[in-house]
């Protein structure tokens, strides 16, 4: 147990690391992760640290899949649903049959296994490309629907693996069985994410006690995800769904003390578990390397890289006639919304990262068939899922700020940020301007003593003067204000610890000041920061 602790601690110390060395040399960390599990693999000596596929599955996937869920907007998810179904479901499944065909011609599988293969290595991984692609200020319907992409595509790919898993080891596949199957697994694990969803914030409503429901959120995705896939579905669809409806559901129903502790342990909970993830698996290195000693590093390598280059290449061929037929074949659709230049498409199919969830997938075959015989290729799919994820991840996500930029897309999100900054802008107006009309009302009614309607009068005028009248003018002013306010709350902590050193004060009494400064000096960060919130 001891040395279980041990490790984690080394991994945990190595993450924080390679953040360090990735912002430093403006890399993303998810490919140094990678690289250094490699090498920690590599080192002689160094204990062997296996990843269990279930570890990633069931332990890990929930909560990514659910937080994800919850930060995406239900609106934009809605109006993206197209694309979002087109690439979730319907590219998985063209890229499952793409892999499968190259693997029967090329690499001599049999059609179940090169449908398995198919099935592992579909699902694009989004975690690295769209750490990339915010940082680059991508246009904001791109990054939603990789967002939406990346809830789902798991979901058809596991499935997809299931029943391929079931052809291999007992030679007994129904088509029709299968797709009726697919068809009732969506709708039930739908239907069952939104009663969890719903459960979930009714239990925190009466909770009405932070730390309470905190736990019951971490509860919360794996709730939406064991119960489905125990009963032979993916787990999902279902804490996809759960997301979504907390997403809507939750900013009357969640207190705001919860909301401002969760925001803070959900951020940790996901750096922690995403930077785990890439960080194993680099290190399955060795594990891979062990067992492909029956291969001729040849074969491997070509079967590696004609795998990740029909990875590549299906991702293109769906994703240009997947965004353009429907609207050149169905009016309705053109109108509600009209072909996107050819640089959004490039860059989804560009995006085609892989990542754990394969790996994780791969490791979890098993080893023998119904018959006892040994499972057909399982070592030269390990190492084939593999390389393709190295390919992909080193090499996709390495080129890819140089595409982004490349194909123009920085500017037209930056266009895309001022109007949204725009729309903010007027949304605080409109708000207060409800607020002052609630105090009139009040006012009017006598409901409150003079004084305290000063002070409030004071607040309502202070928030309104923050606004600029002008963006292209007032920018500089608010970084300047920012600037000068966060200089002003440190010289008030300052104070106010020397009052603490001198005994003027307690402990408690200076944390309760320093509270109140740290929400507000969070509240200029997260107002003033370049890329989100007003600037």
């Amino acid at each position: 147990m001891t040395a279980i602790f041990q490790t984690i601690l080394f991994m945990i110390a190595v993450l924080a690391a390679v953040a360090v060395a990735a912002k430093r040399l403006n890399v993303a960390p998810s490919i140094l992760l990678v690289a250094a599990g490699v090498g920690m693999a590599l080192i002689p000596g160094l204990p062997k640290i296996a990843l269990a596929p279930e570890l990633v599955l069931l332990v890990f996937l929930p909560p990514l899949i659910y937080s994800a869920g919850v930060a995406m907007s239900w609106r934009e998810f809605k109006f993206n649903l197209r694309p979002i179904a087109l690439l979730a479901f319907g590219c998985v499944i063209f890229t499952t049959c793409a892999v499968a065909a190259a693997a029967h011609y090329l690499l001599g599988f049999d059609w179940p296994v090169g449908f398995l293969l198919g099935a592992i290595i579909a699902p694009p991984d989004t975690v690295a490309p769209l750490t990339i692609a915010r940082s680059l200020g991508l246009p904001r319907r791109l990054v939603v629907v990789l967002e939406g992409e990346g809830l789902a595509n798991d979901a058809t790919a596991l499935i997809l693996y299931r029943f391929a898993v079931v052809a291999v080891t007992t030679g007994a596949f129904s088509p029709g069985e299968a797709a009726g199957t697919f068809a009732l697994i969506v709708v039930g694990e739908v239907l069952y994410g939104l009663a969890v969803g719903w459960l979930s914030l009714r239990l925190r409503r009466w909770a009405q006690e932070p730390r309470v429901e905190i736990t019951l959120s971490l509860m919360t995705p794996y709730l939406a995800f064991w119960v489905p896939e125990h009963l032979g579905g993916s787990g999902v669809l279902a804490t996809v769904a759960c997301g979504l409806y907390v997403s809507w559901n939750g900013p009357l129903l969640i207190p705001s003390g919860t909301r401002l502790q969760g925001i803070f342990f959900w951020d940790l909970i996901v750096y922690l578990i995403e930077g785990m993830v890439f960080l194993l698996t680099g290190l399955q290195a060795r594990t891979l390397i062990e067992q492909a000693h029956g291969f001729s590093i040849r074969e491997l390598a070509i079967a590696t890289l004609w795998t990740a280059l029909i990875v590549i290449l299906a991702r293109f061929v769906w994703v240009f006639p997947a965004t353009y037929l429907p609207r050149w074949l169905i009016p309705a659709v053109r109108r509600h919304d009209p072909s996107p230049p050819w640089q959004g498409p490039f860059l989804l199919s560009f995006t085609g990262i892989r990542g754990v969830v394969s790996l994780a997938a791969a490791l979890a075959l098993p080893y023998f068939i119904a018959s006892g015989a040994a499972f057909p290729h399982r070592d030269m799919i390990l190492f084939i899922v593999f390389g393709v994820i190295i390919i992909t991840l080193v090499g996709q996500g390495l080129l890819l700020p140089t595409v982004v930029r490349a194909l123009g897309l920085t500017k037209r999100g930056k266009e895309e940020h001022a109007e949204e900054l725009r729309r903010e802008l007027e949304a605080r107006r409109e708000a207060l301007q409800a607020v002052t009309a609630r105090l009139d009302k009040a006012i009017a009614n006598r409901e409150f003593p003079e004084a305290l309607v000063d002070h409030l009068n004071v607040r309502n005028e202070g928030r309104r003067q923050v606004l600029p009248d002008n963006l292209s003018d007032d920018l500089g002013r608010m970084r300047q204000t920012a600037a000068l306010k966060r200089e002003l709350i440190h010289a008030e902590r300052t104070f106010i610890y020397h009052l603490l050193r001198d005994g003027k004060i307690t402990d408690e009494a200076r944390r309760r000041i320093e509270y109140e400064l740290d929400l507000e000096e969070a509240s200029l960060a997260n107002r003033y920061k370049d890329g989100g919130g007003w600037v």
